[in-house]
């Protein structure tokens, strides 16, 4: 299915500088009190509060195939489109499909097969894909509206960060890496399995990392890559951050791949787009691959978690219940403008 697409999973999305200057001008008509969450600060999803004790979770996500087999490309864009809900702190309630498939290209068990496996990843969520749209298109996509509740005192934004936290990532980074070296024919069997395994396991720590009032932001790292979806909560918080990068978590062996030039074109588009807020000693001292890395668009990506420094066992506890077992602690946050500092320790952060 690749064949049919210009780009795929996470790695379609719109560069993040241009989609500023799309959003720049966008002002809504509007904008009443219960809408807790909009476009203000780039943000997973929006939120509508509807009583005292409960909020509306809003989202859409869908893109182009990253994978050849119709089950697996449905089954990532599935999960993919409901971690925004986990994200927000919310539990999802029901989906929508959104199906755009060249129907005079594509078999019809095969385009049957993309949306059965968007179906098995709903099941495993516990909510039914209510309805949806379709539309005979040039390139397949498939996506999800997904709809969530969550409690207004439990709303996780990407504007609540603070200076003292620490940042705890959830999933290992290299899914770009895979897919690229997946469209060049380099990418092994097992390694697929793994590519499989991350993308298509939901963000469900998200539920009950919301009831912790240590955790102060969430988001999800996804087509941005790490260091874009970090800005994003730098800027929305008002705070400076710090990675240590010998405490990233990594998908095996994915850095190899890096090496044999398995590296999507987004990984520049998204350093153009933001890095300009990389502290200039970083830059000085990043390799390209090391770059490459911070930048890799990340299709259903990790969890990203901003708390303080006394719930961090508690965090990592929850992640490692749900099966989550390379989360883990790979930087902090402290007062200043918006800026990210790239450290290389040989230990960690801690």
């Amino acid at each position: 299915m690749t064949q049919f697409a210009h780009g795929g999973g996470c790695g379609c999305k719109i560069a993040p500088n241009v989609l500023e200057q799309i959003l720049a001008k966008t002002v809504p008509a509007i904008v009443p009190k219960q809408l807790l969450v909009g476009i203000e600060t780039s943000d997973d999803a929006a939120v509508y509060q509807l009583n005292t004790d409960q909020a509306l979770v809003a989202t859409t996500d869908f893109f182009m195939p990253i994978v050849d087999d119709p089950f697996d490309f449905g089954c990532i864009a599935a999960t993919n489109a409901l971690s925004d809900v986990y994200a927000m702190g919310g539990v999802p309630l029901l989906a929508l499909a959104i199906v755009g498939m060249p129907v005079n290209k594509l078999p019809l068990a095969t385009i049957k097969r993309i949306l059965e496996g968007g179906e098995s990843i709903c099941a495993k969520a516990g909510i039914p894909i209510a309805g949806g749209h379709t539309i005979d298109s040039l390139e397949p996509i498939y996506g999800l509206v997904a709809i969530g509740l969550v409690h207004p005192d439990n709303l996780k934004r990407n504007s609540g960060a603070r200076p003292g936290d620490k940042l705890i990532l959830g999933k290992g980074l290299g899914v770009g890496f895979y897919s690229a070296a997946l469209k060049k024919g380099l990418l092994s069997t097992s390694h697929y399995t793994a590519m499989i395994a991350s993308t298509t396991q939901l963000n469900t720590p998200g539920r009950a990392l919301a009831c912790l009032a240590g955790v102060h932001a969430m988001t999800d790292v996804t087509g941005f890559g790490l260091l874009g979806h970090l800005v994003e909560i730098c800027k929305a918080s008002r705070v400076s951050a710090v990675i240590d990068y010998a405490a990233l978590p990594l998908l095996a062996d994915a850095l190899d791949y890096a090496e044999k030039g398995c590296i999507t074109g987004a990984s520049d588009r998204n350093w153009t787009s933001y890095g300009d807020y990389v502290a200039e000693a970083t830059t000085k001292h990043l390799t390209g691959l090391e770059q490459a890395l911070l930048t890799d668009p990340q299709t259903s990506g990790g969890l990203l978690i901003a708390c303080a420094p006394e719930v961090v066992t508690e965090v990592l506890s929850v992640f490692l219940q749900e099966g989550f077992d390379q989360a883990t602690v790979i930087g902090e946050l402290s007062a200043g403008k918006t800026q990210v500092s790239v450290v290389k320790s040989e230990t960690g952060t801690g």
